[in-house]
Formats: C-alpha cells, sequence, structure tokens
C-alpha cells in the first residue's frame, strides 16, 4: 500500500512535499503521446516550410507576407518548445526545476502576446489593402512593416517581463506542492492583462474585419450588377485588386480560427477568475490554444497556391539551385 502511494507522487523522496501525478490508463496516456507528438512535429515542421517560404523566394516578399512570417515564427516557436514541453508534463508533474518553470511561463506568455498582435496588424493590413487602395502602398511598405514588427516583438517581452516580474523572482511562490509549474496573477494584474492582450486586440480585430466585410460585399454586387461608382471610374487604382480579396477571405480565415482557439484561454479571466497558468489550467484548453499554431499553415495551404509551389521546391530541394530566390511562386 505504501508502494502504491510512492508511486503517484511526482518526487518519491519528497514524501510530505512532492505532488501527485495524475493516473490515466497506460493506453490513455501512450495514445495521449503518440497524437500531441504528431502534432508538435506536424507544427513545427509546416510553420518552418512558411518561414523559408516567405524568407527565400522575393517574390513573396510584400508587407503582407513578412506579418504572416512573423506569426509563422510565433507558430514554430509554439511547436519547437512549448508543445513538447507540454508533453513532458503529461502526468501534472514538473521535473525541470524553477529556473526551467520561470523560462517557459515568460516564453509562453511572449509567444501569446506576440500573436496577438500579429493578428491585429494583419487585420490592419487588409483593412487599408480593401477599403483604402489607393494610399496602401505608399502607406504600407516593407520598411514600416518590419519597424512594426520588430516593435511587436519587443513590447511583448517588456510587457510581460513586466506582468511576471514577481513570479521571475521567485517561481516556486505559488506553488502548492513541490513538482509543480503554476503562474498566478492577482485580479488588478489580471484584468489589466485581460484588457492588453485580449479585449482590447479582438475589439480592434473584429470592428476592422467588420468593415472589412462590407466593402468586399458592396463591391462584389457593384461588379455583380456591372454598376461602377463615379468615384472608383476616376481611377483604376482604387478597385480593389482580385489578389488582395483572396488574402482578405484567407486571413479572415485565420482570424476566425485564432479567435476560437484562444477563447476559451481568457474565459476565466472573463468570468471573474484570477489567471492561472500551468497544472492549474485544463490540457484540453493549452491544447486548443496551441493547436491554432498548426492550423495556420495548413490554412495557408488550403488556400495559397504559392505556398504549395513553394513546399514542392523547398522538398525536391531545388532552393538550393542558384537564383532559386527569384523563381515565380505567384
Amino acid at each position: 500500500m505504501e508502494t502504491s502511494q510512492m508511486d503517484e507522487l511526482c518526487f518519491p523522496q519528497l514524501f510530505n512535499k512532492s505532488c501527485r501525478k495524475t493516473t490515466p490508463a497506460q493506453s490513455d496516456i501512450l495514445l495521449a503521446y503518440f497524437l500531441v507528438s504528431f502534432i508538435a512535429l506536424i507544427t513545427a515542421t509546416l510553420n518552418l516550410l512558411v518561414i523559408i517560404s516567405i524568407s527565400h523566394f522575393r517574390q513573396l516578399h510584400t508587407p503582407t507576407n513578412l506579418l504572416i512570417l512573423s506569426l509563422a515564427v510565433s507558430d514554430f516557436l509554439v511547436g519547437l518548445i512549448l508543445m513538447p514541453v507540454e508533453i513532458l508534463s503529461t502526468e501534472a508533474c514538473w521535473y525541470l526545476g524553477d529556473l526551467m518553470c520561470a523560462l517557459y511561463c515568460i516564453i509562453n506568455f511572449i509567444i501569446t502576446s506576440s500573436t496577438v498582435g500579429n493578428m491585429v496588424f494583419i487585420s490592419i493590413d487588409r483593412y487599408l489593402a480593401i477599403c483604402d487602395p489607393l494610399h496602401y502602398t505608399t502607406r504600407v511598405t516593407l520598411n514600416r512593416t518590419k519597424i512594426c514588427i520588430c516593435l511587436c516583438w519587443i513590447c511583448s517581452v517588456i510587457y510581460n517581463c513586466l506582468i511576471l516580474k514577481d513570479f521571475l523572482r521567485q517561481p516556486d511562490s505559488q506553488n502548492s506542492c513541490h513538482g509543480e509549474c503554476v503562474v498566478v496573477i492577482n485580479n488588478i494584474t489580471g484584468a489589466v492583462d485581460l484588457v492588453v492582450t485580449f479585449i482590447s486586440p479582438i475589439t480592434v480585430i473584429i470592428v476592422l474585419y467588420m468593415r472589412v466585410f462590407v466593402v468586399a460585399v458592396s463591391q462584389a454586387r457593384a461588379l455583380r450588377s456591372h454598376v461602377i461608382a463615379v468615384t472608383m471610374q476616376r481611377s483604376v487604382g482604387a478597385t480593389v485588386k482580385k489578389s488582395e480579396m483572396k488574402a482578405a477571405r484567407t486571413l479572415g480565415v485565420v482570424v476566425l480560427v485564432f479567435l476560437i482557439c484562444f477563447f476559451p484561454y481568457y474565459t476565466p479571466s472573463l468570468i471573474g477568475e484570477g489567471i492561472e497558468t500551468g497544472s492549474s489550467i485544463s490540457p484540453i484548453v493549452i491544447w486548443l490554444l496551441y493547436f491554432n499554431s498548426c492550423l495556420n499553415p495548413l490554412i495557408y495551404a488550403s488556400l495559397y497556391p504559392w505556398f504549395r509551389k513553394s513546399i514542392k521546391l523547398i522538398v525536391t530541394l531545388k532552393i538550393l539551385k542558384s537564383c532559386s530566390c527569384d523563381s515565380k511562386i505567384l
């Protein structure tokens, strides 16, 4: 009986202080390990293909694709770092120590914040491309987009270091037992974080895409009825390109999937509970959040022909040829 109780502990040598393992069926554990390991591998691989495609082929060096590249970096880090660590803690035991706990949590928060920031910039980009096409090329340039991406990542690092400063000083302060990795944010900080990283960005995203949707519908009706507004007759450039509309639809799907996957993670804060990150959050909610990173490149593969073409060139190693960066992808 005593041996059985010792087996249920994360650290049997610390009988009075150790956390207890979860004890699902052995077959369930093996199935879970296989499934989540496969998802992690697919997530890292597909997002790496997105990163290589946009970085290598010059034809893909556009402001919109740079934002997709930044989002792919976030998703790649999820598959490379966050998912494997989450797999290691399947038994609800943290074996990596306090330092790695602090590092894991801060990286988790930074990646989440940067993903939200990238989604906001993608929404702004599509809004300007669809609703103000005349000034899009002058307002949205490669250099400005690069600056926005850098600011997004820098602000994410600074912001999350500030809200987690107490946790970073003493990572084990909120642990109820040895073998736990938990971040607890008080109500005030949690409310601020909820507004900054969820409510405000989501409001901006929804408002901008509603505006994009209205403009897209009105232009589609005008084209179907062969009625061109006088203001659109003055300049051919005022008409939104078909490629821009297709990009807006594709990225609209990405944004919708993002909202579905991220909403459960912030539900405790929305109903007034404190935010806790770690073993106290349902694994289903965490994996739904991470699964968003796997879905994004799948959406690109199904809706972007250039991504499928670039994958063929990468897999067949044709990108190793000289001048392959000038290949026609679009």
